[in-house]
This record gives structure tokens, sequence and C-alpha cells, in this order.
């Protein structure tokens, strides 16, 4: 705490003696100024890039210098990442906040077909799609696209990891499909012309109930963290609680992640029982650290509830253990559910090792505390860069690696099966551990390399996020 006040009385008399500068115009170089400022007080390895120190530029002044030396924002944010593409693999620029808010909301241009890429065979030279499933309304569901379907090609030309993104990235594009039969890809001369429309995707899939034995199985597939959908989420825990359900199969095969407190939520509807008690804790940067932990240390913590935001009451299971299907597209708030979940129930994973995200970000704006109100109305610029990591109650969240499955099973992109069937190969899996008759062991007849999917192209397919910034931090800025 002593620290810390000295730390705030330096800073303040900074403040007083910048202001007295004539070279304090911050709007000398208005967005590179936000970009460095906001990375400097937010960026979770500020203390891992020299350039972003405390200590790198004595006013106003001497940055402003430096960030006239950019050519673009685009170049100033790329040059101040720590480890671009290894370590920081997600934080992110954008010209237009409007799109950024869209996309953390699940809204975007979409034709209605979500799909994965795997690369064909060990070469790696070539890629085919497969169909994971098909939004309803849209104009994939229109055409008859279903689950299952393969594509080897665009507009007549065989998919590559090198064209993929400007073939797919089109608003209108034909798929040339194919059959796939132990690993070999045959085209059928059958295709189909997709158009995109502005999308927003409700992430509440599939949500029913199967009775085996003397189980009644609560299937439900959740594809995104979207609060604005928190409403609807919370509406099938009660659809799934009206039924008394006994078990529960959460299928995140196919959600790469969205806000921490929908997460949440989610983690308190499957349980219960925990009200209160801690989901997860955040990890920021040391100044921020120190600064939430003398003055505001429940900002760091995230706790299970039994409301919603807005006051209206959790539907809950109070399960003890809950099923979770996976595959290299769980991401990021999927795979905080399952690490925070751990330390309380016994969770069973079945599928693939998850991608490995256990960091998240926020969105910041060009305004005195980087939120939406009073930003800067120059430009649309905002950063959604990564801020911090999470950690269970038990204080482990070191899975960059992937969540490791309890059971290993890959899909068969020649059987997936229905979405929500008992038969459904991984469906199948949780059903036989619940009711005690075995899982069924078995593989695809050949495996292939993931590649991409639909939504981890996307520029924010894969977030995890705070809703908004705890208060207070703003005034930690080393140059007012």
């Amino acid at each position: 705490m002593k620290k810390m006040r000295s730390l705030m009385a330096s800073l303040l008399v900074g403040m007083l003696a910048f202001t007295a500068c004539e070279d304090m115009d911050d709007n000398a170089v208005p967005v590179h100024d936000f970009i460095w400022k906001g990375l400097n007080l937010y960026y979770l390895w500020q203390a891992d890039v020299p350039d972003l120190s405390d200590e790198r530029f004595a006013d106003q002044g001497q940055l402003n210098s430096y960030l006239e030396g950019f050519s673009s924002p685009e170049a100033l944010f790329e040059s101040l990442l720590y480890q671009r593409g290894t370590v920081d693999r997600w934080s992110v620029l954008v010209p237009d906040f409007r799109v950024l808010e869209n996309a953390l909301q699940g809204v975007s241009k979409s034709n209605g077909m979500e799909f994965g890429l795997v690369y064909t065979d060990a070469t790696q030279t070539a890629v085919f799609g497969y169909v994971r499933y098909v939004l309803p309304n849209t104009d994939a569901a229109a055409k008859g696209v279903q689950r299952g379907d393969i594509f080897y090609g665009v507009n007549d030309t065989p998919l590559t990891p090198d064209n993929y993104r400007s073939l797919l990235g089109a608003d209108t594009y034909t798929l040339n499909l194919a059959t796939y039969n132990n690993g070999t890809i045959t085209p059928t001369g059958t295709t189909v012309t997709l158009i995109k429309s502005e999308y927003a995707e409700n992430p509440v899939y599939n949500v029913q109930v199967t009775q085996v034995d003397n189980h009644r199985i609560g299937y439900f597939m959740y594809n995104g963290f979207y609060s604005n959908y928190d409403p609807d989420l919370n509406a099938a825990f009660g659809q799934l609680s009206s039924q008394n359900v006994t078990d529960l199969v959460l299928d995140l095969r196919y959600n790469s992640g969205g806000s921490v407190r929908t997460a949440t939520y989610l983690a308190s509807m499957i349980t219960g029982q925990f009200n209160g008690e801690l989901f997860a804790k955040q990890q920021w940067n040391s100044k921020l650290q120190d600064y939430y932990e003398d003055n505001n240390p429940e900002a760091l913590r995230n706790l299970f509830t039994n409301q919603l935001s807005g006051g209206t009451s959790i539907n809950s299971l109070n399960l003890n253990k809950v099923y979770i299907l996976t595959s290299r597209s769980t991401a990021s708030a999927s795979e905080l559910v399952i690490n925070c979940l751990k330390p309380y129930i016994d969770v069973v994973v079945i599928g693939d090792t998850t991608t490995g995200k256990n960091v998240g970000s926020v969105t910041l704006y060009d305004s005195p505390d980087f939120g939406r109100s009073g930003r800067d109305g120059s430009h649309r610029y905002a950063m959604q860069p990564i801020v911090l990591k999470t950690i269970n109650a038990d204080d482990f969240g070191d899975y960059s690696a992937g969540i490791t499955p309890t059971l290993e099973l890959i899909e068969d992109y020649g059987n997936l099966g229905v979405i929500g069937d008992p038969a459904e190969p991984l469906f199948a899996a949780a059903i036989g551990d619940i009711t005690g008759n075995g899982r069924p062991m078995w593989s695809p007849s050949k495996k292939h390399k993931n590649f991409k999917d639909s939504k981890n192209i996307l520029r924010f397919g894969t977030e995890m996020y705070i809703d908004e910034m705890p208060a207070g931090s703003a005034a930690l800025q080393p140059i007012p």
C-alpha cells in the first residue's frame, strides 16, 4: 500500500510538471497517442516492451517525436506488441469500432455456413472444408447446405493455405462440393453459390432432453458467449430445469469464446450451489495488479452468481458433474468455463484438445478513461489488446497448449452425425459414460491436421473479453 501511495504521489507531481510544458499537445498525433497510452497502461506484456516503459519518455514532447516516426496507427500498434504471432496472437487495432462491437456480439457478414478447414494430406499444400452447422434463416439454410457437406474448392479453384482467405472471404462465392471416403476427397461436380449478408448469430443453437434408462440427459450446443443473448442462455437452462434433467452434455466444440461475464453466468447455471464463491481470478500487468489490489480488489474476482446483470434470477441445475464436448476450435471463454469449474465439480471433457487461450482483452476507445463515453469524434479507431490472464480457484491457468480431453475422440468427416442426435459420435460417447454402458472407442479411419475454421479466420473470432474496464485505473498514465 505504501508503495502505491508513493507511486501515486510521484505521478501527481509529474502530471503537474507536464501540465506547465508547452509541448503537451497530445493532439499532434492523436490516434498514435491513444495507442501508446492505452497499451502503456493496460497491455498485459507492457513490462516486456521497452518502448512501452513508463520511463521511456520524459514528457509529451518526446513521446510526440517518437510517435511521428510511424507512418500509420497500424504500424505503431504492431511495433508495440510482444512477440507477435507466438506469445501475443490476438491483440487487434481496428479503424472502425462499430465493426468490432458488432463482431463481439456475433454480428458479421455471413452466408450461414459455419465450417472447418483441414489439410488434405501430410504435404499441407491443399485443404478441404466440411460444414459444421448451418445458421437458421440464412442463404446456406435456404439452399440446402447441411452439416457434413464437403467442399474442396471455391469458384472452381482448389483451396490451399495461400488462397482460402481471399476465396472464402468474398461476399459471394461458389462452392465445389465433394465426397469424403477414408481420407479421399472426390469431386462430385455439384456446386452451390452462397451470398453473405449481415447476420446476428444467436449462440443458443440446440437444446433438448433425451431419456436413457433412468437418466434425463440434457444436451445444449452453445456457440458463442455473446452477452446480448444472456436472456436466451438463461431461458435455455430454464427449459432444461423444467424438464428435470439429471445430467448435462454441454457442446462447446465450435464455441471460440466471448464475454467473461457470460462465462460466469453459464458456470452459475450449470451449478447454482456456489453462489458468491470465486469462479475466476484476473491477473493484469504489474502496475495495474498493484493498483487494483490496493484500491479495488473485487475487480480482480469473478464470482458465481444467482442473477443476471439486470436482476433476473438465474436458472440453475445444481449439478455436481458436467460433460463438455470440445474440438480444436474450443477457445477462450469456453476454456475458462472448463478450467474454472474443475475446482468445484467433476468436468468430463470429450473430444479434441482445445485451442489454449487463457488470456483476455477489453475494448479501448480514444477517451480520457478509454471508455466509449467521451471518445474523440475525429476518428473511429479502437483497440482490443490482451490485458489479463485468468486463473481458477486453485490458482491454475497454464493451459496455453490447450486443455487435454478426458476422452479423446476426433470428429470423423465421413460420419459427423446429426447435432443433438443421441447417435452422434461425441454425444453418444457422453451418453455411454453417463449410463455406464461404456465409452465407444473409435477413431476416424484417417486423421487430418486442423487448419482454420470460419470463426478463427475472422479478426475477432476467438476473443475472451471483459465487458468494461474497472474504474479508476486511467489515473496511472505516466504522461497525462
